[in-house]
């Protein structure tokens, strides 16, 4: 993708960006910055570096905690599928044993 300028408007104050993204997406990543910052600035109050920045952080923060949700979730899904795994094992083993014991029975008089 060609990169471009575009305009972003977040916190009341408008952003030129080179980017290569889509036009969508980074509406779409404006607008969840811009509403993180109506969560740390009050109303009526000017948009500050330092409002963005603690919006920046909590970004981050939750950003974070949605890792650490999903790297708990994955190891539950691997141990859940390694359960699987032996018992899907087990079964088979058992099931060769008693093919090959079948076998042997079949052969004998």
């Amino acid at each position: 993708m060609a990169r471009r300028t575009v305009q972003l408007r977040v916190g009341g104050q408008t952003y030129r960006v080179v980017t290569s993204a889509s036009d969508e997406e980074l509406q779409r990543l404006a607008a969840v910055v811009d509403q993180k910052l109506a969560t740390v600035v009050p109303a009526g109050r000017s948009v500050t570096p330092q409002a963005m920045l603690l919006a920046a952080i909590a970004l981050a923060h939750d950003l974070e905690q949605e890792r650490t949700r999903a790297s708990v979730i994955a190891g539950r899904a691997r141990d859940a599928f390694g359960r699987i795994l032996q018992r899907v094992d087990a079964v088979l083993g058992a099931g060769a044993d008693t093919s090959s014991s079948g076998e042997a029975n079949d052969s004998t008089p």
